[in-house]
């Protein structure tokens, strides 16, 4: 997860600013996610109302 941490500016602008989700902008960073990690990221998702079906 550390290496996460070093990426999250990173991962923030991605999602942000280009619509990516954070599965996928993990992805283009070539980042490992384990099940916890989905966890969280499917809840942060939920709670900024970014959906992959809103694209």
């Amino acid at each position: 997860m550390s290496n996460k941490d070093n990426y999250r500016v990173a991962i923030d602008i991605m999602c942000c600013h280009l619509g990516m989700s954070f599965d996928e902008a993990c992805k283009e960073l070539g980042l490992d996610m384990d099940d916890s990690s989905r966890q969280i990221a499917e809840v942060q998702e939920s709670l900024l109302g970014i959906h992959r079906d809103e694209r």
